[in-house]
């Protein structure tokens, strides 16, 4: 959501008011944009991770505020359980002294935040869900004590009506249900942002939604929940299912999930705010005193503060942001379907091929969004969260394919052409690009690595389900350490 907010109740007035006040954001919106009022410099890229929290033996540590505290570091902030922390890494230029020193930069937050978590007593751990944790760990208790989290458990709650029931089949079966929406804090996060021009937007939007199924098959690194082996990546079901504010009967009637991947290629960044204002009612209805109008009038730039906030309560996988930076506004979108790690190089190597690709997917005269049905995106999504690496996804051209096949034979060039195009040279581009190559020749993940290292520890080495999976997970966190891409892992 990415604001703090007080602990409170709403009134129906509140409710009301807050609805009149998104509707004149979004017609604010729409001057703006009629307007040129946006930054368009050369666009800049950002980046956000999600960490868990993990004890000496590997097991989730609740521990978020006094981590946070130790860190003492405005960059990073608590998430959703307290066994989650987050980063923010500052934008930049993508090109801006070369992605060694974007590497280097994070690595060395992350280090210095690992120092300061060990002298307490805990451990980052960058991964999609973590291996170690237990049904009886996510519950009201491991909520983070941030306001926020709290009032929108509430409000989820209120607006189900009833306990929340999780199930997933992969290669186990799990299948529980939950009072609180403290289970979604299990799933941990890489997000990619990317500063767009308000005319462009449209395009790098369908783009990266084309891409989507793409990413997840080849980043895939989360398939464990509470002990069961599930998904390849298990965090794209289970977020769906935390957060979604419908019993069954309102399912059924057509009513939109808050985790959406959408329903059809757009025209417009307008198109997705005004989506969310007319299918999604308000979960957290706070306004600010500012009339965006008003301040539009002046001359000066509105926040649009109660459009935003709906915005960050509506959880697409591929999310529009309006932001205002030392007075100037801009456009991004917020690439938010992959996972954790498992290291930083990975998680490099995901980022230069999501932002090389998409740059090559708009700069085509054919667009892929007009060859391809936005449900055969959809459908490639899941398929790549429940068979990973492994999966066979649809590409206009192609039919089923391997996403391995495609990403070699069609993918990677372009991802090299598209950064290209952005300004990074062969020396920049090989190092990156050439982690996912070899990746798609392995056809090794870090949920390929997790799922045999645990096989091998329980059905080898005869450990028991519990041991084997905190045996998996602390040689997972020796690995990371190293930072050699995940596909080189050993299991032994």
């Amino acid at each position: 959501m990415g604001r703090d907010v007080p602990a409170l109740t709403f009134t129906r007035d509140d409710r009301r008011r807050f609805r009149d006040r998104t509707r004149a954001s979004l017609d604010v919106l729409a001057r703006m944009l009629r307007e040129a009022r946006f930054d368009v410099d050369w666009p800049r890229v950002g980046l956000e991770i999600e960490l868990n929290l993990v004890d000496e033996t590997a097991r989730p540590a609740m521990r978020g505020s006094e981590v946070l505290g130790a860190i003492a570091d405005p960059a990073w902030s608590s998430e959703l359980g307290r066994f989650n922390l987050e980063i923010n890494i500052p934008p930049r230029r993508l090109t801006e002294g070369g992605p060694d020193t974007w590497e280097e930069e994070i690595r060395n937050a992350l280090n210095h935040a690992e120092e300061k978590a060990a002298a307490i007593g805990a451990h980052l751990v960058m991964i999609g869900t973590l291996p170690t944790l237990e049904r009886e760990d996510v519950n009201r208790d491991a909520l983070s004590e941030n306001p926020r989290y709290h009032l929108l458990n509430d409000q989820i709650f209120a607006a189900r009506g009833e306990d929340l029931l999780i199930e997933i089949d992969g290669v186990e079966r799990l299948r529980t249900y939950a009072d609180t929406i403290t289970p979604e804090a299990a799933c941990t996060s890489t997000q990619f942002h990317l500063q767009v021009a308000p005319e462009q937007f449209a395009a790098y939007w369908n783009a990266a939604q084309a891409i989507a199924g793409v990413q997840v098959a080849l980043a895939a690194n989360s398939p464990f929940l509470f002990g069961k082996e599930l998904w390849s990546e298990t965090r794209i079901p289970l977020f769906e299912q935390t957060t979604d504010t419908r019993p069954d009967e309102i399912k059924v009637q057509g009513v939109r999930p808050r985790v959406w991947f959408g329903e059809r290629w757009i025209t417009s960044v307008f198109d997705l705010f005004e989506e969310n204002t007319r299918y999604f009612p308000a979960l957290l209805p706070l306004c600010e005193d500012e009339d965006p109008e008003e301040t539009l009038d002046r001359g000066e730039i509105p926040h649009l503060a109660e459009l935003t906030l709906h915005n960050g309560t509506v959880y697409r996988w591929n999310r529009p942001v309006y932001a205002v930076v030392d007075g100037v506004p801009h456009l991004r979108v917020e690439n938010r379907v992959l996972p954790a790690g498992p290291t930083v190089a990975d998680a490099m190597s995901n980022g230069a091929f999501y932002y090389g690709l998409v740059r090559a997917l708009v700069d085509e005269d054919r667009p892929v969004w007009t060859r391809m049905s936005f449900a055969a995106a959809e459908e490639n999504l899941h398929t790549a969260a429940r068979r990973g690496i492994d999966a066979e996804l649809f590409w206009p051209g192609t039919g089923q394919v391997p996403v391995t096949e495609l990403v070699l034979r069609r993918l990677l060039p372009l991802a090299h052409r598209g950064l290209e195009a952005l300004g990074l040279d062969a020396q920049w581009r090989e190092p990156l690009l050439g982690i996912v190559e070899q990746r798609c020749v392995a056809t090794r993940n870090g949920a390929v690595w997790q799922a045999e290292m645990f096989h091998h520890l329980h059905d080898i080495a005869h450990l028991d389900r519990p041991a084997a999976l905190r045996r998996m997970t602390s040689q997972y966190i020796d690995f990371m350490h190293l930072n050699a891409p995940a596909h080189t892992w050993p299991v032994e």
